[in-house]
């Protein structure tokens, strides 16, 4: 085996990884990325991007089928699942491309190929081939999908959303299972594009909402367009032949159907690839999960005496917010501060911002409303405005008038918390209201900014007149609610 000393070693070289590597070799020369698997990031290769090129086909072709709400006759509108899936692939490997020039500036000898694991705190052996001996290493091996065991009835017609991207074509059917983020992104898709589907949930959650209000418009809207049932009655899975038949309690009629599908799509979630590494080795606390537990400004981990040790983690492998701008923000502090140990320097985490790409739009801006409701609720801090997209007059214009949004703000200081929101193209307002989040803005100096006419942001206007007129500001309440104290 060869022998290597560095300062640094990076395990993973994705999103979180590179910028880890970028942001260690500010500090030193010594470092190493170890890949076990393909490089490209997740993003690029089975992620956000081929889902993207996947949504916008499926769009164009509900834009066409939809155009006669207009008065335009649009008529034999096809699609070619052999093109679609064509053009995805090659775009997909375009920004793979990308990824890949950005990693040839790496030199050679600073890239490791194999799986690694822990040998002791201080080494790994990479595959069968090199023992590296670092003084810091960064945790960034990302996550992977998991499923029930009963999906594996399914056989070799079980496939995750990473599948889906090496088709040639469209399939005929699939069974979705998972309502979450990726689950109806691409469910969405997939029907729009002409593959027969239905959506299969359990225990009621939808997307990334968590106020009751929303979830419940989201699923209304959904069910409009197609079969969506987040907690569904499933009673059997089996494979015949090259199908995979579900016996399932249909929602509305409350009837036991048997239908048969080309996929079991399995979108349940994912678990981050840390149970591979022989972390017992590496002398970490680990949680009830088996992840190391950390710092999260600093990105450092704990020993298991809890004493601060010389590992860190970021991205997907810490499972605290699997989102691409988390896993670089991540990176470039767990890459900083490995560069730099044992001097630490806190790093600037910003505000929870998510969107999902489903039309309506999903996005939820801060700490969600049953985190807030839960911190502030007891003593009747919380304020909530709410308004509809039904009757908003530029999405009436564009035929899209569906969706609610729900925004939240603290009794008193009338500081603005967060939002849920389902509307049309609301990752735009999503950014508004997280950069106001970020700057701490009051819901009068959000009212204070200007407001153009007609846009669907006067919606966004509505909610917030309304969260207004719900603040009880005045003496009987102060700053923060003293009932609360300041650690709720």
């Amino acid at each position: 085996m060869q022998q290597r000393e560095v300062d640094i070693a990076i395990i993973g070289a994705g999103s979180a990884g590179l910028s880890a590597w970028h942001a260690a070799r500010r500090h030193s020369d010594s470092v190493v990325l170890i890949e076990g698997g393909a490089f490209g990031t997740t993003c690029a290769r089975v992620g956000c991007m081929p889902s993207k090129l996947l949504i916008a086909a499926a769009e164009a072709a509900h834009r066409a089928r939809d155009a006669g709400g207009f008065g335009i006759r649009v008529s034999g509108v096809e699609v070619d699942g052999t093109a679609v899936m064509t053009r995805v692939k090659q775009e997909r490997d375009g920004f793979v491309g990308r990824v890949f020039k950005s990693m040839r500036r790496i030199p050679d000898q600073d890239r490791l190929e194999g799986h690694a694991r822990f040998v002791d705190p201080h080494t790994l052996s990479v595959g069968d081939h090199t023992r590296v001996t670092a003084r810091n290493i960064i945790i960034a091996t990302g996550s992977r999908p998991t499923w029930p065991g009963m999906f594996d009835a399914a056989g070799d017609r079980l496939i995750i959303n990473d599948d889906v991207f090496a088709w040639d074509d469209l399939p005929e059917s699939v069974a979705m299972f998972g309502p979450g983020v990726i689950g109806l992104e691409l469910g969405q898709a997939l029907h729009r594009l002409g593959v027969r589907l239905r959506v299969f949930g359990v225990g009621g959650a939808l997307g990334p909402f968590r106020d009751e209000k929303v979830r419940a418009s989201a699923e209304a809207a959904f069910n409009e367009e197609f079969y969506v049932d987040p907690d569904a009655r499933v009673e059997k899975i089996e494979r015949d032949g090259d199908a995979v038949v579900i016996t399932f309690v249909e929602r509305d009629s409350g009837e036991t159907l048997t239908e048969r599908f080309d996929y079991l799509l399995a979108a349940t979630g994912r678990r981050p690839n840390v149970d591979r590494l022989d972390l017992e080795k590496a002398g970490l606390a680990l949680d009830e999960r088996g992840v190391p537990r950390f710092n999260r400004f600093t990105l450092q981990c704990l020993n298991a005496d809890e004493s601060p040790s010389h590992l860190f983690i970021a991205g997907d492998a810490n499972q605290e917010l699997p989102l691409l701008h988390e896993a670089n923000s991540e990176g470039r502090i767990a890459g900083d501060n490995a560069g730099r140990f044992p001097e630490l320097r806190a790093g600037r985490r910003n505000v929870p911002l998510a969107i999902v790409f489903t039309e309506p739009q999903m996005a939820t801006v801060g700490e969600g409303y049953a985190t807030l409701e839960k911190r502030l609720g007891g003593c009747d801090c919380l304020a909530v405005g709410e308004a509809s997209f039904e009757d908003q007059g530029r999405a009436l214009v564009m035929r899209e008038n569906r969706g609610l949004m729900r925004v939240y703000a603290e009794q008193g200081s009338g500081q603005f918390l967060g939002a849920e929101l389902l509307g049309p193209r609301v990752e735009h307002m999503a950014h508004l209201l997280a950069w106001a989040l970020e700057q701490k803005l009051s819901v009068g100096q959000m009212l204070a900014m200007p407001w153009y006419h007609p846009v669907v942001e006067e919606g966004l206007r509505g909610a917030l007149r309304d969260l207004n007129a719900n603040l009880k500001l005045g003496p009987a309440i102060t700053e923060r609610c003293m009932e609360c104290g300041p650690g709720d």
